[in-house]
């Protein structure tokens, strides 16, 4: 932390008019300093770098890198940087993959703004702060107790995110560019994705994420 006492924040979001609202947002906090703004996930990882923020709040579906790959990057030269995901996705998958390698916090983005300001000030003092909105379906989930199997549990964290990107339309050499792996390895990924659903086209996949809500697109 700076010798003013504030909070060095950054804000990663592909979305300028949503990122400039968290900015203002965050700059109205008397104890919180806005010190770098990213539009993609390449960019954060090179400002995380340039800039050492106290913390970094990343979207997660940015263009060039994607966000699980910007926290992956970041903690391998800089430990310290506290890391939060504020995301519309709601998947208990890509939930605990960022908090398992590295993220502090999981918000989002239809949440009231107090959440964010409350996750900062957690995570600073060394706690994980996961969005109250999330809890509902946990308990829901251990109350039901065993039941039958989900498909969507069969994928692994790189076959999701593959799915994830295939849904919102984006072809195996952006999808690469973003995962930073090759575009053969994301055919492999959809290939094993579409195996594991039983859906074998991408048509059907959009219809199957729209159906389970894990995605907004209309």
């Amino acid at each position: 932390m700076p010798d003013n006492g504030k909070i060095t924040v950054l804000v990663a979001d592909d979305h300028m008019i949503v990122r400039e609202g968290f900015v203002s947002l965050l700059k109205a906090e008397p104890d919180l300093s806005v010190v770098g703004q990213a539009a993609d996930g390449v960019q954060a990882v090179e400002l995380i770098r340039e800039l050492r923020p106290d913390v970094a709040i990343l979207d997660l579906n940015m263009p060039k890198l994607h966000g699980i790959e910007v926290i992956r990057r970041t903690r391998k030269f800089n430990a310290q940087v506290k890391m939060g995901v504020l995301s519309i996705n709601k998947d208990q998958k890509i939930i605990d993959e960022a908090l398992r390698i590295g993220a502090s916090a999981y918000l989002l983005k239809d949440g009231p703004s107090r959440h964010l300001i409350e996750a900062i000030h957690i995570i600073m003092e060394g706690g994980i702060y996961v969005s109250p909105l999330l809890r509902p379906q946990a308990l829901l989930a251990a109350a039901r107790g065993p039941a039958q199997a989900d498909p969507l549990e069969s994928l692994s964290s790189r076959e999701y995110q593959v799915f994830s990107f295939l849904v919102e339309g984006l072809r195996a050499k952006e999808i690469a560019a973003r995962l930073d792996i090759s575009p053969k390895t994301v055919d492999t990924y959809r290939a094993n994705t579409m195996r594991k659903l039983h859906i074998y086209d991408i048509p059907g996949l959009v219809k199957y994420a729209l159906q389970r809500k894990l995605t907004s697109l209309e």
